[in-house]
């Protein structure tokens, strides 16, 4: 709202008829369904859950309107042996709690080669232990609170159904309470050792947990990358160009965004900005996403007395005056 009132000031300053850009605020669940069902809208960008991307894609498609949907993220970073493992670290710290795990680019997975597995599990849970949880408009925090309660209490639920799948809790997950962070909002981030395959990983948990799965080959490494719904944000740390040159091909990375040494969350700024499968579809940003905005329109004018016909055919009319 504050971002609005900023831009709208700028727009009269120079001009610009009320109207152009507006902000909606409302509790009710049918304003989306009036405007994705609109046929004066002809393009609806949506940022949201997969499940509610799929019936605004649908609502729009029955009118054969056009979507760009941003939707959820299963975001991974596989950590090769011969990764850069300072780097990855601080990669894997920020993207998995930054924001507190709240932002479609979190990183939410790390496969990790058999080989340093332990040794890199143990930096990890290292580096958490020296996370600083408070209010986040102290610059000394790195982690704030969750959005609501609810959010909390969907963190602790998918914690729940990590342990019935027989994953192991080795860090963090639970309430962090003190006088100055009561709200029942605040989390302490959680580390999870898991299997792909468990029902809660191939979902997207909006708060900071993060899986660890285990690897021996590059190609099972890809392959359980892929493996997820999602398909928005991915991240290899190698020195190999061998192995890089593979995360970046057809047979690497399934996904919209795919980084080499940098990690999932936000730092490709400037670039095409969306994913495939379950994330839906589309791009913002990058140098051409502003195409999917605009209406296109072939016009062809013929400047000369003759008239061309398609493809050159010749098509004499009874009657035609000829001169």
């Amino acid at each position: 709202m504050a971002v609005h009132r900023i831009i709208a000031g700028v727009l009269k300053d120079k001009g610009v008829p009320e109207g152009v850009l507006n902000l909606l605020a409302t509790s009710s669940r049918y304003l989306g369904d009036d405007m994705f069902t609109d046929r004066n809208i002809p393009l609806i960008s949506f940022t949201g859950s997969t499940r509610i991307g799929k019936k605004a894609g649908g609502l729009i498609g029955e009118r054969l309107g056009r979507a760009i949907l941003e939707l959820g993220g299963n975001n991974a970073i596989i950590v090769t042996p011969g990764a850069n493992q300072e780097l990855a670290l601080r990669a894997i710290v920020f993207g998995a709690v930054g924001t507190t795990g709240q932002r479609c680019t979190s990183t939410r997975r790390v496969l990790i080669h058999n080989a340093i597995f332990e040794d890199f599990r143990n930096r990890l849970i290292s580096a958490y232990k020296g996370l600083k949880i408070g209010n986040p408009l102290d610059a000394g925090c790195h982690v704030g609170p969750l959005i609501d309660k609810q959010a909390a209490a969907t963190f602790f639920e998918s914690i729940v159904k990590v342990k019935a799948s027989g994953g192991r809790i080795v860090f963090g997950g639970t309430p962090f309470e003190n006088k100055d962070c009561a709200s029942g909002c605040y989390v302490v981030p959680c580390i999870a050792e898991v299997e792909n395959h468990y029902p809660i990983v191939q979902e997207e948990t909006f708060a900071p947990l993060l899986y660890l799965i285990r690897y021996k080959t590059l190609d099972e490494a890809i392959q359980l990358h892929n493996a997820v719904p999602q398909g928005l944000s991915s991240a290899m740390f190698s020195t190999n160009l061998m192995e890089t040159e593979q995360f970046l091909s057809q047979r690497g990375s399934d996904c919209g965004i795919a980084n080499i040494n940098i990690g999932t969350s936000g730092a490709e700024i400037g670039g095409a900005f969306g994913g495939e499968k379950d994330t839906g579809g589309g791009r913002e940003s990058g140098s051409d996403a502003w195409k999917a905005y605009m209406r296109r329109q072939t016009n062809t004018i013929n400047y000369s007395t003759d008239l061309p016909l398609a493809q050159g055919i010749s098509f004499k009319v009874t009657g035609e005056q000829r001169q």
